[in-house]
């Protein structure tokens, strides 16, 4: 839900609500709101303030399959593996903590010559709505920040789209303060797309004791062909780290996975797609292995 207006000045303000069936488990049925916001576009870029994502995760480049296109590591095979946790970072490609819907002000400046420069301020990780929060250990982080540059151009007939992203945050008592940086870029040419990205975290959230828990860090490369109606994509991500968002301690803490998808993606109508995917999982967490053949159909109404 996005009301929008426009002031003679050339001013357009408005605001956006998005809710989401959140849960159908043992067939408990309840919505969430993960954006509720207001913004203001003009000559002088973009202001957003409310409930919504950080940068890298809005506009992070992560290679040209993303959420919506069959065999994406960016959409929902993980949501099916559940049996063991997956490193925590195959939920956080980008920087770590981005995808965190909670209060915040983000500012975009306007495009020139294909660059746009974002940042983002988030007094309190995971405090959104209504919730008032003024202690400074009550969650993983506090005073979270985030930096982007972005860019999207062409040259004779070659694509480019690419960003570079910081993230930093301290930390509650006990843990290691938040150090995030992700970079990825994806080159077109025709119908053929490729490109990747890599994130690396460290020891961000990790309790300040801990052992035998390797940095957090995941990359990952892709690459898609369209024929008409039809995209064809594969993706292959490494990721490695903690298998929990904060307090990472010892081995029983730490996943690896290596993760193969394939998928295929067919636009029926305007609005109207539907696609199916493909996906290995490789993975070791906490010193147990567990693979995963997962096979998904995905079909998707946008208006």
């Amino acid at each position: 839900i996005t009301p929008t207006a426009k002031a003679d000045n050339g001013l357009e303000y408005g605001a956006r609500l998005r809710l989401r069936a959140a849960n159908g488990a043992s067939n408990v049925r309840t919505t969430d709101a993960d954006r509720a916001y207001i913004f203001a576009n003009g000559t002088f870029g973009s202001v957003q303030a409310g409930v919504t994502n950080g940068p890298s995760d809005d506009s992070g480049v992560i290679g040209p399959n993303v959420d919506g296109i069959s065999g994406s590591p960016d959409g929902f095979y993980a949501n099916y593996y559940g049996v063991t946790s997956l490193p925590y970072v195959t939920g956080s490609l980008r920087t770590l903590e981005s995808g965190d819907a909670s209060t915040k002000i983000v500012y975009s400046t306007p495009s020139f010559a294909g660059f746009k420069l974002t940042a983002a301020y988030t007094p309190t990780y995971g405090s959104s709505n209504t919730d008032v929060n003024r202690r400074k250990n009550s969650t993983a982080y506090r005073d979270m920040g985030e930096v982007q540059a972005y860019y999207k151009g062409a040259f004779s007939g070659v694509g480019i789209e690419a960003s570079a992203a910081y993230q930093f945050a301290k930390a509650a008592t006990g843990l290691e303060d938040l150090s995030s940086v992700h970079a990825g870029a994806t080159v077109t040419y025709g119908a053929f797309a490729i490109g990747g990205s890599y994130a690396f975290s460290g020891d961000s959230g990790y309790a300040k004791t801990h052992r035998g828990v390797d940095d957090n860090q995941v990359w990952l490369v892709g690459a898609q062909y369209t024929v008409g109606p039809v995209i064809l994509a594969a993706t292959y991500t490494d990721a490695k780290g903690a298998n929990v968002g904060a307090g990472a301690a010892t081995a029983a803490d730490y996943a690896r996975a290596h993760i193969y998808q394939a998928g295929v993606t067919y636009a029926v109508a305007p609005g109207l797609t539907t696609g199916l995917e493909y996906s290995y999982v490789d993975n070791k967490s906490g010193g147990v292995n567990n693979d995963a053949n997962i096979v998904l159909w995905d079909t998707r109404f946008a208006f």
